[in-house]
């Protein structure tokens, strides 16, 4: 069995690192829901808040799941090993993402077109009566404030590690004061006597969740069909692999670069211009039986160090 690839020791410290991070958020995500379930009102965009962050707990969990993964070399059943665990995680958490945002769209929209009025009761507190908006406004101030210092710290590793899991965790935590601040607008307008204010923020917070998920969701689609590798804190093709793709080919003129993404890793290969595919007789040869599925051998090419 071939053990899987070891990075430099920047790049372990930085996994390390980001696994502690991870570790951190979820603690901190965990005590927001928890404190945000105690002050739960009528409030509909107090609700999508609350989703909000019991979604951003999808993302730091499947990261950790990718790393146990990942480490694990390869075997016959798995001959390319498991480095592709991070982009498998990548797609379940946008896919998650997008279809949770689009339903708390409906749950928004179908508040305003059927002018559904919510109500925030009050609760007696040391003998006082105290209205719940005020406890739930407090409630999102603190529970914005962890995941906006994790999410930077993580962004910055993120691009390091060229991991996409851990870029769009850093995404999503850094934008959590704009949910947050969102959420308290609806509360402060259910006070005023907006009834409309909550719904509408409820959806503006959706619309978030639904741009997150679907860029996601675009950008794991394109490594699961290996597609060009692109830079992940843009979606454009990295400008890394097309310069690999272009010292490749100028060294190696007859033949083409191809270059997929593998995880945080790269796969390249070279194949001859003249005939990319395997020809039908030889394949009928190794391949007796459908051996129409076979239509590429490739080879690898021994490096000046190997020879």
């Amino acid at each position: 069995m071939i053990a899987a690839p070891h990075p430099p020791e920047q790049i372990e410290n930085d996994l390390v690192r980001a696994e502690r991070l991870e570790w951190q958020t979820i603690f901190w995500v965990m005590v927001s829901v928890g404190a945000m379930s105690a002050a739960m009102g009528g409030s509909q965009a107090f609700k999508t808040a609350w989703i909000e962050d019991v979604l951003s707990l999808l993302a730091p969990i499947f990261f950790l799941l990718s790393r146990h993964v990942e480490k694990k070399g390869e075997t016959s059943v798995f001959p390319y090993g498991f480095q592709r665990a991070g982009t498998l995680a990548f797609f379940l958490s946008a896919s998650a993402l997008c279809a949770i945002g689009a339903f708390l769209l409906y749950e928004g929209l179908q508040s305003l077109v059927t002018m559904k009025h919510p109500t925030i009761g009050s609760k007696t507190i040391f003998g006082h009566q105290v209205w719940m908006g005020w406890i739930m406004i407090g409630v999102l101030f603190f529970s914005i404030i962890p995941p906006v210092i994790l999410g930077r710290a993580k962004r910055k590793i993120a691009k390091r590690l060229h991991d996409e899991v851990l870029f769009v965790d850093a995404d999503t935590n850094a934008a959590d004061w704009q949910t947050g601040v969102a959420s308290i607008a609806g509360i402060i307008g259910i006070a005023c006597g907006w009834w409309w204010a909550d719904a509408l923020m409820a959806s503006v917070i959706s619309l978030s969740i639904l741009k997150d998920g679907w860029t996601a969701l675009k950008g794991s689609t394109i490594h699961l069909l290996d597609g060009l590798p692109r830079a992940v804190d843009s979606g454009q093709p990295d400008p890394a692999v097309q310069e690999l793709i272009s010292r490749l080919e100028d060294e190696y003129p007859d033949y083409r670069a191809q270059v997929r993404a593998t995880g945080r890793y790269l796969r390249a290969r070279l194949e001859p211009r003249d005939s990319p595919h395997l020809d039908r007789e030889t394949a009928k040869r190794l391949m007796s039986e459908k051996s129409w599925r076979l239509i590429e051998l490739a080879r690898g090419m021994r490096s000046e160090t190997d020879k």
